[in-house]
């Protein structure tokens, strides 16, 4: 068994990530595209930029509230764009922002070319053997980007199962019949499929030929007690992987690291750096995750601050997040692989006025996040509105989000800055 990924030349690493960068910078220099316009506002000398610490130290960060406001100001894509709109074939959506309305992206042949070899590289990693292995697919296929790519890489080399829309019962019943040997969910679903193994099911884990779970969406994937319980319940080897909507597929683990994900470097630019000074922290220090995309250039990202809390660590050349993604900077969280805002959560409240006052109590289960919402209402609408609520929660979030009626009164009232998140023991 080899000692992980193959040693890294990180001289020429870094001049071919260089060379592609380049291009991407020059080319958006002439434009009127959203970095188009950043550069002369920057005032910045593309050329006199010569190699990768030159752009870093020369190019402003890109943030999530730039791209939204981008966003807002021209709908509905923004004007983030290398090409023609009609060149565009695919669209996604993000799971949600600090306003709760998702940002589209959209992307050429060419780019969703470029995230499926990334995704191509996952399964190289996780050890898939091409014409035998077969992966079932249990997510929805809604809008977000999530496991589309996947699917589609995996279509290129594997027999792959879609069960988008059946229940829990129905996809067990499925994996029994077709025998796929791959499971590809987040972590919270495959924890919530394999509870249901055995007597709630009527299907046996005898039955099912699982032998590796690559999960994504959810930071509980390089969770040690996460990976035990899902190993425990499967009988499979757990692989995490990382990524984003605006990035696309970012990270993998090897069947050598595990709860360690190798970036991939020749896709992306990584940084680690402190939050606040912004400077590239040390080996085997935390920092956030800072990418600059390399081949999905299509809607191109410079320097974009992922929000992503890691440890950085170089083993044989290569960029590793040890432990994976650790948390996140800001005051999103994840659940059930979709960012949620405690202000966008706010901004759905907000739309009944008869919710007088509203907590929201995040607690883990199983070492993942879960939230519930607590409303104090006016009137005696308080269970109609409690469903009405759930649905619009729904709706905005593509996630069920309990709602429990308080009793008068019971709920803090804030004078000052309010505090409607609060952190509950699991029962």
């Amino acid at each position: 068994m080899s000692d992980g990924p193959p040693l890294i030349d990180r001289v020429r690493l870094r001049s071919n990530q260089w060379r592609k960068l380049r291009s991407i910078v020059l080319n958006l220099a002439t434009t009127d595209s959203f970095y188009g316009k950043k550069i002369r506002e920057w005032e910045l000398k593309v050329s006199r930029l010569n190699r990768v610490e030159d752009f870093i130290a020369q190019v402003p960060f890109t943030t999530k509230a730039d791209i939204q406001a981008d966003r807002l100001a021209h709908p509905p894509f923004g004007t983030n764009l290398t090409r023609a709109i009609h060149q565009y074939t695919r669209f996604c959506q993000t799971s949600g922002t600090s306003t709760g309305v998702p940002m589209a992206w959209v992307d050429t042949p060419e780019s969703w070319d470029a995230m499926l070899k990334c995704w191509q590289r996952v399964f190289e990693a996780a050890g898939l053997v091409k014409g035998q292995d077969r992966i079932f697919f249990a997510f929805s296929f809604g809008p977000f980007l999530g496991f589309w790519t996947a699917y589609e890489a995996a279509a290129k080399d594997f027999l792959v199962i879609p069960t988008g829309g059946l229940s829990s019962q129905a996809r067990l019943e499925a994996m029994a019949r077709y025998g796929p040997t791959v499971l590809c969910c987040t972590p919270t679903y495959a924890l919530r499929l394999g509870e249901h193994i055995g007597k709630l099911s009527g299907i046996s884990r005898e039955s099912l030929n699982i032998k590796k779970i690559i999960v994504a969406g959810e930071t509980g994937g390089s969770v040690p007690e996460v990976r035990n319980r899902l190993e425990e319940l499967w009988g499979a080897r757990v692989f995490d992987h990382h990524g984003m909507t605006e990035v696309g597929p970012v990270s993998y683990e090897t069947q050598d690291l595990p709860r360690q994900l190798v970036v991939m470097e020749e896709s992306y630019l990584a940084e680690v750096v402190d939050p606040k000074t912004g400077v590239e922290v040390p080996d085997g220090e935390c920092g956030e995750l800072i990418l600059s995309t390399l081949d999905r250039t299509a809607c191109p990202l410079l320097r974009y601050r992922t929000g992503d809390w890691v440890k950085k660590k170089l083993h044989r050349g290569r960029l590793v997040l040890e432990g994976g993604i650790l948390s996140r900077v800001d005051d999103m969280i994840v659940v059930r692989g979709v960012n949620i805002y405690p202000s966008a959560i706010e901004a759905v409240v907000r739309q009944f006025p008869e919710v007088v006052e509203f907590m929201v109590e995040q607690r883990k289960v199983d070492a993942m996040d879960e939230i519930e919402l607590l409303i104090e209402v006016d009137g005696t609408t308080a269970k109609s509105l409690q469903k009405r609520l759930e649905a619009k929660l729904k709706d905005t979030f593509s996630l069920r989000i309990p709602v429990r009626l308080a009793d008068s009164n019971s709920l803090p009232r804030h004078e000052f800055k309010a505090r409607r998140w609060r952190m509950v023991q699991a029962a």
